[in-house]
């Protein structure tokens, strides 16, 4: 969609398509063979245990895999892949400093009901020779996957895309709830919940339990399909995740649906005693 030899400048061009620069000059492959290993064993150990700091994970890369970096190269490569001790994942959706932020609305909330309250974020998804990133939409309630997208960049295009889709095919939520990212405090992601008359309810900064079932869902994915099929490009990971979220909610039992499918408890079959 982007031709460097047309009359608008590339800057234009990205901004009239609302993409980044970065994501239209982005080429896989770029990462030394070196920092992609540091990298997958980075992203195995934090989902491990997101507590680590850079002290430790420079530990256990030796501890564990009897490879060398130095507490700067780890902070460095967490902060490509997205990562922070304590709270996983933050830096996925870096907050911008001019976007409305809005107040965390779940606090002592009971949750009752199927679209009651839906919830977004971003994660790192490694790859053979470099990594993408994915975004999903999940129903709190029933654990139920809305909808996802991947993206080889950061860019808010992704994560508006898989709103679009899931408003499109399930309906609203009454409350809305993301991180403090620009990605969704950009007035192109909120204005779609605005006008929807969507609540929007946003983490406290550095709560990481306030988004807790997306990343309990980060989790169950990674040990569960990332780690055990290691994805050798885009489309692969593309192909598998789509079979995996199919029968994530469909086909696996979740202990805390009191081992239902979340599909039955979205769609009505089964209505759960006590909300888990």
């Amino acid at each position: 969609m982007v031709e460097p030899a047309a009359g608008l400048s590339i800057t234009k061009q990205c901004e009239l398509l609302s993409i980044s620069r970065g994501r239209f000059y982005y080429r896989p492959g770029e990462w030394p063979e070196g920092d992609l290993t540091l990298m997958e064993k980075l992203d195995e150990l934090f989902t491990e245990d997101p507590t680590r700091g850079t002290r430790r994970l420079s530990q256990a890369l030796k501890k564990r895999f009897e490879l060398m970096a130095g507490r700067d190269k780890v902070r460095r490569l967490m902060r490509s892949m997205g990562m922070a001790a304590i709270y996983p994942k933050k830096n996925l959706s870096a907050a911008n400093p001019s976007h409305k932020k809005y107040p965390y609305l779940l606090r002592g909330v009971a949750i009752t009901h199927p679209n009651q309250v839906w919830s977004t974020d971003i994660t790192y998804v490694r790859l053979h020779k470099g990594f993408v990133y994915l975004t999903a939409i999940i129903d709190w309630y029933s654990r139920y996957v809305l909808a996802w997208k991947l993206s080889t960049t950061l860019d808010r295009r992704f994560c508006i895309e898989a709103l679009q889709e899931a408003l499109a095919t399930y309906g609203q939520p009454e409350i809305f709830n993301t991180d403090q990212g620009c990605q969704y405090t950009s007035e192109e992601f909120t204005g779609i919940l605005t006008s929807n008359q969507i609540a929007i309810s946003m983490d406290g900064k550095g709560r990481a339990l306030d988004n807790v079932f997306v990343e309990r869902l980060w989790r169950t994915v990674k040990q569960e399909e990332v780690y055990l099929k290691g994805y050798r490009n885009v489309a692969e990971c593309r192909e598998g995740l789509h079979a995996y979220f199919e029968r994530y909610n469909t086909r696996r039992e979740h202990q805390s649906l009191n081992y239902h499918y979340p599909a039955e408890i979205y769609f009505g079959d089964i209505v759960l005693k006590k909300a888990a």
